[in-house]
């Protein structure tokens, strides 16, 4: 009965990882990038990497006179302020287009920032990665969720069919066929990621409860007339919101920077991130002031409203204590505090994830390998052009997404594409055609788009160096962000061409074809 139970595991877990794998590949590739977001956008949007705000940095002398002059027409406008990792002042207000728009700051002189023309880490990277930039129906975040399930799934069963999965955490042997190191490989890093890679997908679940669960608004709920009422009721008590009618009078805005004193004194020195002015010019005006999470866990979502003429406080908000727990949930996995060596190692374990799904896949191939072949079978064939595509077809589209943002001008346009369009275009075409090369060249794919992310890689280095030109200053002004992405990339270059050249002087294994028994025998131990 056990060995019936956990062959029936085995099946599980080896078809759905197939099945899946390359949508789980790309959530825990962009998953692992997003880690450092805030810091690919640095790289990618050069006039950015400015020196840390001063102590002394004022929203009354700095923000408010271009708020006025920007926002003037716009019902309320917001301000999100420099921190270390992101240290522009950033400006959101509707503009006369009746558009929401952005605008960068330097918060030492007040100048603008011109846009840089790209979406960068947070505005590409940090979404395909929990919902694939695919909107329609919110189908993205759908399939997602399924994958997260099915990722569940697999971790569950993979560590019930492998007897010796403890053990084996300290076999590793490279020089054995590929087959036999693929799935040391795969022991390894799963054993190693195990409680990483469960916290991570069953948060990212929790994060989205609204999305998967939309009814439990109308269950809590019960009482309010219909559904929208449950739902803003329900927004209202999770998440916090005060407002206010329009005096329809003239007022003038108190002093923000007292407000923000005032904010800190309550939180008991707790920073602020956000600022947002509602009816700015009326006499009701309200300041609404949201907490930092940089020294949390928790994503905290504390709230002090003001008056905006008097400077008085109208409303406070903290959130319940089961909020606070779904908060804390989804601060583990969105790693907004500031630690950077907790970052460093959500970052290597969530590579791990990456080398635990393309292992898993490269095993199931090379155990199919020749049986498929002897008898004419197309399977292996497939799997392996979705698996090349989905693993080195993705790292080196990446690397192009960051080659065309150094070579493309800020004002490129082509064929009615802006350049961020032209940026993320670049990706998915490179992306398209590592399906179709693997496909067209099954055998050689491997080792030629490993070449392919060396260059890329290197090649970006070379452009930023080229484009920039302040390589040497930023190392002098600390500006590790950018410095940090190029020994990045120069060590991912590093990397990739080691294994391509490790592929090329590799002689092919000839295999006797194995009984499916002496394949589960290998599987488990």
């Amino acid at each position: 009965m056990e060995d019936t139970f956990r062959k029936s595991m085995g099946w599980l877990h080896t078809w759905t990882g197939v099945v899946l794998g390359s949508v789980m590949f790309a959530m825990f590739w962009m998953g692992s990038l997003s880690v450092f977001d805030r810091e690919i956008d640095r790289w990618m949007m050069p006039a950015t990497r400015l020196a840390a705000a001063p102590a002394d940095f004022s929203l009354d002398r700095s923000v408010v006179p271009i708020a006025r002059e920007l926002a003037a027409a716009s019902p309320q406008w917001g301000i999100s302020l420099p921190t270390e990792r992101t240290p522009v002042l950033r400006l959101n207000y509707v503009g006369a287009d009746k558009q929401r728009t952005r605008r960068d700051f330097d918060p030492l002189t007040g100048a603008l920032i011109a846009d840089q023309g790209t979406l960068g880490g947070t505005g590409f990277i940090y979404p395909f990665h929990y919902m694939l930039h695919i909107k329609w129906r919110q189908m993205g975040y759908w399939i997602v969720g399924v994958t997260a399930m099915a990722m569940l799934v697999l971790l569950v069963s993979g560590v019930i069919i492998h007897k010796k999965i403890f053990t084996d955490f300290f076999l590793f042997r490279p020089k054995k066929q590929l087959q036999r190191a693929s799935l040391d490989l795969h022991n390894l890093s799963g054993v190693l990621g195990l409680p990483f890679h469960f916290v991570m997908v069953l948060s990212g679940l929790i994060i989205f409860m609204g999305i998967y669960f939309p009814t439990a608004p109308l269950l809590t709920y019960a009482d309010a007339p219909d559904a929208p009422q449950a739902i803003k009721a329900f927004t209202d008590d999770a998440y916090g919101r005060y407002n206010r009618e329009k005096a329809n009078q003239p007022g003038t805005l108190a002093s923000l920077d007292a407000m923000i004193a005032s904010a800190e004194q309550q939180w008991q020195g707790g920073r602020p991130f956000f600022v947002r002015v509602i009816n700015p010019a009326d006499a009701n005006a309200v300041v609404e002031v949201r907490r930092s999470s940089a020294s949390d866990i928790t994503v905290n979502l504390d709230q002090i409203y003001f008056d905006g003429t008097s400077g008085a406080v109208l409303s406070r908000f903290e959130a319940a204590p089961v909020m606070t727990v779904q908060r804390f949930i989804s601060g583990l996995h969105l790693v907004q505090f500031k630690h950077w060596t907790l970052r460093w190692i959500y970052f290597v374990l969530g590579l791990s994830g990456c080398v635990m799904i393309a292992t898993g896949f490269i095993f199931w191939l090379e155990a199919r390998r020749a049986s498929h072949a002897k008898k004419g079978l197309k399977g292996v064939r497939i799997v392996e052009a979705l698996t090349v595509g989905s693993v080195t077809g993705i790292i080196a589209s990446t690397a192009m997404f960051l080659v065309a943002n150094r070579l493309l001008p800020l004002d490129a346009q082509w064929l009615g594409y802006e350049r961020p369009q032209l940026e993320t275009g670049a990706f998915y075409l490179l992306w398209l055609a590592s399906f179709a090369h693997a496909a067209l060249r099954p055998r050689r794919a491997w080792r030629e788009q490993t070449c392919a992310i060396a260059v890329l890689a290197a090649l970006a280095v070379l452009l930023d160096a080229l484009t920039t030109h302040d390589h040497l200053s930023s190392v002098m002004h600390g500006q590790w962000a950018a410095v940090g992405m190029d020994a990045v990339l120069l060590l991912a270059a590093a990397i990739a061409a080691f294994a391509g050249r490790h592929m090329a002087q590799r002689k092919p294994i000839q295999r006797a074809v194995r009984s499916p028994s002496r394949n589960a025998e290998l599987e488990h131990g």
